[in-house]
């Protein structure tokens, strides 16, 4: 559809039902249909935390800003992709920590078991074999959970053969490994309590291990007087009206065709003004600033990285009642080298964070769709924690729940309530708003007075996408 002029509620909730625009053209897959379902998909930006990748970039950009080093390796092709093994790695860490959870009663009897058995040198190894990845898992859960340096408990691997192994005796361990857990025994029986919760009070005092640094550290350190570069981000709105935005146009467009060109291969008829400006520099948004929002107010915005006095980067993005929705990415080819996707992904989500502060409802970094069914476009997948938007309930479900259901099949009910529906569906179309011959009317007094044929079959199709609450609040225009 065509959203001649939409408020920020309305788009939340729009896009809340599977919308997303385009400049002023407003569209929704028919996702059952296509042979690519796009799913919806926001992360979770407040409990955000950057992967290895992650950290990577933000690492780069600072070497660059701080003595103008250049790193070597691939350039990035899509924005937010971080690499693959650095991808691979997260799933199978995030898998482990949701999918198994850890109960800590039980491993604190478990290892003393074990410990007992290792001081008194006696017993024999009675666990059957178990996989790589159930011993990973279970190392995993056990330092989330206690706090301490992970150990396999009670869950040997088997000797490798020809080595002469004597299947009598436990297997063979470090002899630091068994003087820690020496320790941990004499400890545990000096305790009063004697539990595995005993165990755990007598410690020794030790320095706490050093805290990750958190996203806004990693990417505001502070750089040297004398850095080579200087990166500045600003935040204007999208309005012909706004004087930044009119003297930032010429040099923001001439961006534009640069990218369009040598990253999408479009040619030069297919990048002119026209086109610059319907697509990313108009926007059916009514600005909005309320006195609880964020400072900046609602609406559309252009984030321009200006780097040594320059433009390398401009960020589309709507900022909405509950979200920063993230519409389009430029960026000067010449700074591939810099991940300018991922890192302005990351700046982005910092900036969903930095709005919370103001607006506590607005805490979604929404990263437009999920494309499951296309390898290349899974990049998005890897913020986490996300989650996908369930296309016949529009109910947000983690993603990682998700994934083995997309494995099987290109399109999914992620809701796993089979009776559930969708709460937001139309319900009485007759309270629908009509605009017709510039008056507003309920759809059930307007249609008494056409007889256009396929009427009525459009005007309940929209209500049925849009929803009870929008069909209110929007006026369909009819003609």
């Amino acid at each position: 559809m065509w959203a001649h002029s939409m408020t920020v509620r309305d788009y939340q909730d729009l896009i809340d039902r599977g919308w997303r625009r385009s400049g002023r053209y407003v569209y929704k897959p028919v996702m059952n249909q296509t042979c690519c379902p796009q799913y919806t998909i926001r992360c979770r930006s407040l409990q955000f935390q950057p992967s290895k990748s992650h950290k990577k970039v933000l690492k780069k950009m600072l070497k660059f800003l701080a003595k103008g080093e250049i790193s070597k390796g691939n350039c990035e092709d899509e924005p937010m992709e971080p690499s693959m093994e650095d991808a691979v790695a997260g799933d199978m860490a995030l898998i482990n920590k949701l999918d198994l959870q850890c109960d800590l009663k039980k491993l604190g009897d478990n290892l003393k078991e074990s410990l007992e058995r290792e001081v008194k040198k006696k017993g024999k190894s009675t666990k059957k074999e178990e996989s790589d990845e159930f011993i990973q898992s279970q190392d995993k859960n056990e330092e989330l959970g206690s706090g301490e340096p992970s150990h396999a408990v009670d869950v040997h691997t088997a000797p490798k053969p020809g080595k002469g192994a004597d299947l009598s005796k436990p297997p063979c361990r470090k002899a630091k490994e068994i003087r820690k857990e020496r320790k941990r025994l004499k400890l545990m029986q000096q305790s009063p309590a004697g539990g595995p919760e005993g165990f755990q009070a007598p410690r020794e005092p030790k320095t706490k291990p050093n805290q990750p640094k958190s996203l806004e550290e990693l990417i505001f350190e502070s750089l040297p007087e004398d850095a080579s570069h200087k990166l500045e981000v600003r935040l204007v709105p999208v309005s012909f009206e706004d004087p930044e935005f009119k003297t930032s146009l010429s040099q923001s467009f001439s961006l534009y065709v640069k990218y369009q060109m040598a990253i999408h291969q479009d040619p030069p008829e297919e990048c002119g003004k026209t086109e610059f400006t319907g697509f990313l520099c108009t926007s059916p948004l009514e600005p909005e600033n309320p006195p609880n929002g964020p400072d900046c107010g609602y609406g559309s915005f252009h984030q321009q990285y200006w780097l040594d006095g320059k433009i390398i980067a401009v960020g589309v993005i709507d900022i909405l009642p509950y979200c920063v929705s993230s519409v389009y990415l430029y960026y000067d080819p010449d700074y591939s080298f810099l991940s300018l996707g991922v890192y302005s992904a990351l700046r982005e989500i910092a900036f969903t964070r930095q709005l919370h502060e103001k607006a506590s409802q607005l805490s979604y970094y929404y990263m437009g769709f999920y494309i499951h069914s296309c390898p290349k476009m899974r990049y998005k997948g890897h913020y986490r924690p996300s989650d996908l938007l369930c296309p016949e309930t529009y109910v947000w479900v983690p993603i990682e729940q998700c994934l083995p259901s997309l494995e099987n099949s290109k399109y999914c009910r992620f809701n796993q309530d089979p009776e559930a529906a969708d709460e937001g569906r139309s319900r009485d179309p007759d309270r629908l708003q009509v605009l017709y011959k510039k008056a507003i009317l309920p759809y059930g007094v307007f249609k008494q007075q056409q007889r256009e044929p396929g009427e009525e079959a459009a005007v309940l199709q929209y209500a049925s996408l849009v929803g009870q609450a929008c069909s209110e609040r929007m006026l369909l225009f009819r003609n």
